[in-house]
This record gives structure tokens, C-alpha cells and sequence, in this order.
């Protein structure tokens, strides 16, 4: 019972006393028209700017989606260019990699071919000078022992031929020697 009473509350005083939730057909009439005038001056004056806004906005995006595609591909191929460029440029750095120590090997090899030529080179100076020095000595020691055996032969005749006769004996003995030679 407590609940029919809420009911009937509601209903007295929102039907009864609200005009909006029971209208007359007048009301009904007006609002209709109302309606139809709203509807007429926002098709003549709003409508078609809105509508054109709208296909204006649907174009704007789908030139931006057609945009945001071509460059996704630029890009892609960019990335690909980038990817390109970068094997060549370490190709490129592999190839003066081994040109340079292609170069270095080449050039020690020569300084090595170099310091062997001039080694042997300031070896075989050395062995002439070595052998000049080992002549001259040679000559030096044969003109000394030339000379000292001239001496001790000079000393030795001359205490032998002291006298006249063993002089002129000797020198017969010579002359004969050489007559024969």
C-alpha cells in the first residue's frame, strides 16, 4: 500500500502538473512547425557549409593519409639508399684497408731490398778495403824483410870479405852463377 501511494504521487504530479510529458495537439503543432523552420533555415544557411566542411575534413585526411603513404615509402626507400650507401662505404673502407697495407708491405719490402743492397754493398767495400790493407801490408812486410835481409847480407859479407881476395873470389862465384842462370 505504502507503494501505491508513490505511484500515484509520481504520477499526479508529473503528468498532471508537467505540460511537456502530456502535450495538447497544439502544442504538438507548434513545436512541429518550429521544427520544420529550424530545419528549413539550418538546410538553406548551415547545412551546406557543414556538409562542406565535412567533405573538406574527409579530404584534408585523405590526402593526408595519401601523403603519410608516399612518405612511409620515401622513407623506406631512403632507409634503403642509407643501407646502400653504407655498404659502399665500407667496401670502400675494406678496399683502402687493404690498399694501405698492401702499400705498407710493399714498401718494407723495398727498404729491406734497399738495406740488403746497401749491406752488401758496405760488405764488399769492406772486404776490398780489407784485402788493400792486407796487399799493402803484404808489400810493407816484403819491403821490410827485403830490406832486413839486405842488411844482415851486407853484415854478414862484409865481415866474411874483409879482405880483397875473398872479395874478388865471391864476385868470380857470382859472375859464374849468373852465366849460368
Amino acid at each position: 500500500m505504502h507503494l501505491s501511494k508513490k505511484v500515484n504521487f509520481y504520477n499526479m504530479f508529473f503528468l498532471e502538473l508537467n505540460p511537456l510529458v502530456k502535450p495538447d495537439f497544439g502544442l504538438v503543432i507548434w513545436m512541429t512547425v518550429t521544427f520544420l523552420i529550424i530545419l528549413f533555415v539550418l538546410g538553406k544557411y548551415a547545412w551546406k557549409p557543414i556538409l562542406k566542411a565535412i567533405h573538406d575534413r574527409e579530404g584534408n585526411i585523405a590526402d593526408s593519409i595519401a601523403t603519410a603513404g608516399k612518405v612511409r615509402l620515401e622513407m623506406a626507400q631512403l632507409k634503403n639508399d642509407n643501407e646502400a650507401l653504407l655498404a659502399q662505404a665500407r667496401e670502400e673502407r675494406a678496399v683502402m684497408l687493404k690498399e694501405a697495407k698492401e702499400t705498407k708491405d710493399r714498401i718494407i719490402t723495398q727498404a729491406k731490398e734497399e738495406a740488403n743492397v746497401v749491406k752488401a754493398k758496405m760488405i764488399a767495400d769492406a772486404q776490398v778495403s780489407i784485402n788493400n790493407q792486407k796487399m799493402a801490408a803484404m808489400v810493407d812486410l816484403k819491403n821490410q824483410v827485403g830490406n832486413l835481409v839486405i842488411e844482415v847480407s851486407e853484415k854478414v859479407l862484409r865481415r866474411e870479405l874483409s879482405n880483397k881476395a875473398d872479395q874478388e873470389i865471391f864476385i868470380r862465384q857470382l859472375a859464374d852463377n849468373s852465366k849460368l842462370n
